[in-house]
């Protein structure tokens, strides 16, 4: 398992979410890609970047940023954020994603999901983001009464073997994992799952590590990181 610094940017800045709110965020970088060379400074084996401009209005905004991230730091970094359609998906690989993660338009389109999925396979990454357990969708400002579970299970059934998994009620507040909601999702998944949400303390990484979920391959850590509450290799020691 690893761990996957978290860079979220906002207006061309490195930011955090409150509880996915965006009228409650932090302003932690100027310049995204001094958030991105900190951590893999720091040990980072992977990045986790997502364009929240191109998540709340449906299409990627920030790919110059992607682009000097990926071509600078030597490290896989997976993008996400307003990749809703071939083209967005095309683009995020062209300016260096790794891996490219989907959000609404995998549960919304599943010719989409079908296309992008046959191109790019392995590569495909879906993002399941609840509040309470319950699918958040659209940039999370759309609430809907979908279980996680049952979109995992139903996408799993198309094909898709990689997700994370988001407890965006506990984004960016520093109130530990969902331990319950990591393991349903680790009972759902056929194939691999990252995980995030408010990992606060090396204690909730060793936590996370405590489940022995085999599936369970890595976590997203971003406020925590920010805040110097320890460091990217410290987490990694813990996750190990």
């Amino acid at each position: 398992m690893i761990v996957l610094p978290a860079v979220d940017i906002l207006a061309g800045k490195a930011v955090r979410l409150a509880g996915g709110e965006f009228d409650s965020q932090t302003v932690y970088d100027v310049d995204p890609l001094d958030a991105a060379l900190r951590w893999v400074e720091q040990g980072a084996r992977a990045l986790h970047v997502v364009d929240l401009d191109g998540a709340r209005s449906g299409a990627p905004a920030n790919l110059e940023h992607v682009a000097r991230i990926a071509s600078t730091v030597g490290v896989p970094v997976q993008v996400g954020g307003g990749l809703r359609s071939v083209d967005a998906v095309h683009d995020a690989i062209n300016a260096g994603a790794a891996r490219v993660v989907l959000g609404t338009a995998a549960y919304r389109d599943v010719d989409f999901l079908d296309q992008v999925v046959a191109e790019n396979g392995d590569r495909v990454v879906v993002s399941v983001d609840a509040r309470n357990g319950r699918l958040a969708a659209a940039g999370w400002t759309e609430q809907t009464d979908i279980p996680a579970e049952s979109v995992v299970q139903t996408l799993g059934a198309r094909g898709v073997r990689r997700f994370v998994y988001s407890s965006i009620e506990r984004d960016g507040l520093l109130t530990g994992p969902d331990l319950d909601a990591a393991r349903s999702i680790a009972d759902a998944v056929r194939g691999s799952f990252i995980y995030s949400g408010g990992v606060s303390s090396l204690d909730d990484l060793s936590a996370l590590a405590r489940l022995r979920q085999v599936n369970l391959t890595g976590v997203i850590v971003g406020k925590a990181l920010y805040e110097q509450r320890f460091t990217v290799g410290e987490a990694q020691q813990a996750l190990a």
